[in-house]
């Protein structure tokens, strides 16, 4: 079982625009194409920030479009948020804020002995390996540049540095990496 941090990322290093869009990312390839049809199943819980979820409230009908559901995922999602958020129907969500140690373990114990997902954003993904509790991340990197918006992962991390474990092409405009998380 493994924290993840799996995302997609402009060349430059931000997940989203200023205005948390994610347009400039739909058109450099096929999902399908991608390491993720075989990642998702093996994730058994989901964490997510507020702007990734509100996000999923913003766009629920082209999700829908795209899935047949405005909920994309049958896996229990804990969404850290401290404003109460509508909740999408159908789906298995959980609102927490604080400290992420604090849910950890309750989603350790419904993911079953599958992987744990940190969706984003770049912060929380942050708070998980704060508090020691990541273990990869999965950066998808786009061949656009974006200027600024939402950073991948805004923090130091030098020492010890992240372990490269495999870059792979992904079509013409993106490179998958795989990095291990190394601990002290």
């Amino acid at each position: 079982m493994k924290t993840q941090f799996f995302t997609a990322s402009s060349l430059d290093g931000f997940i989203a625009t200023e205005d948390d869009s994610l347009d400039w990312l739909f058109p450099l390839g096929d999902v399908n194409d991608s390491s993720y049809p075989e990642f998702i199943a093996q994730v058994g819980a989901i964490a997510m920030g507020s702007s990734t979820y509100e996000w999923m409230l913003r766009n629920a009908d082209t999700v829908a479009a795209q899935v047949g559901s405005p909920w994309p995922y049958t896996q229990p999602t804990w969404v850290f948020s401290s404003r109460t958020l509508p909740v999408i129907p159908g789906a298995d969500l959980r609102f927490v804020n604080g400290d992420v140690r604090a849910v950890h373990g309750a989603m350790r114990e419904a993911a079953g002995g599958k992987n744990l997902w940190i969706v984003g954003g770049g912060d929380l993904a942050g708070q998980f390996h704060d508090a020691g509790l990541l273990d990869e991340l999965i950066v998808q990197v786009g061949s656009v540049t974006l200027g600024r918006g939402k950073p991948l992962f805004p923090r130091r991390l030098t020492n010890p540095p992240l372990s490269l474990q495999s870059a792979r092409k992904i079509g013409s405009g993106m490179v998958e990496l795989r990095y291990l998380v190394q601990k002290l």
